[in-house]
């Protein structure tokens, strides 16, 4: 019986691709089928079709997995396995290395007033003290040197 089960891996491969979506899953059902087969082998009758045998096991196992899927709904958008453990920080590195750059090429009085007010949390007023300016002057620096920036850093707009 054992030679005769190998031979029918080739149909039970392609009748489980019919059924499955996904190849890993036609083969797990391959190898669910096979395990039944030699588990139930008692209740193979000889002489009756064992393709037909092999076949029911592996249909009466794909709508068992279906079911069995149908309750277990796992995977979701929000689904604690799809969320990351910890945030990347090569990504944040390379943000900051490009950040200190764009800033660095900045004009100084536009870098100046942006590190101020941005960057440390001045207020427009007590900038345009630091730097001995209107707070007018101050505001179309800051304005001017985020568009800069913008520029810079996200090139699509």
């Amino acid at each position: 019986m054992k030679n005769e089960i190998l031979e029918q891996i080739p149909a039970l491969r392609a009748y489980s691709r019919v059924l499955c979506r996904r190849v890993p899953d036609a083969e797990d059902l391959v190898q669910e089928t096979l395990l039944r087969a030699i588990e139930y082998a008692d209740s193979f009758r000889p002489g009756t079709n064992l393709r037909a045998w092999l076949f029911t096991i592996m249909r009466n196992r794909f709508y068992t997995n279906c079911r069995k899927s149908a309750r277990e709904q796992t995977g979701g958008t929000d689904c604690v396995s799809e969320q990351s453990r910890a945030q990347a920080g090569q990504e944040w590195h390379m943000q900051a290395c490009e950040m200190h750059a764009a800033l660095r090429d900045l004009p100084p009085h536009y870098r100046e007033a942006i590190l101020l007010v941005g960057a440390l949390g001045e207020s427009y007023l007590e900038a345009a003290r630091i730097l001995n300016c209107d707070i007018g002057t101050i505001k179309s620096r800051v304005n001017r040197a985020r568009q800069m920036l913008r520029k810079v850093l996200e090139p699509e707009f």
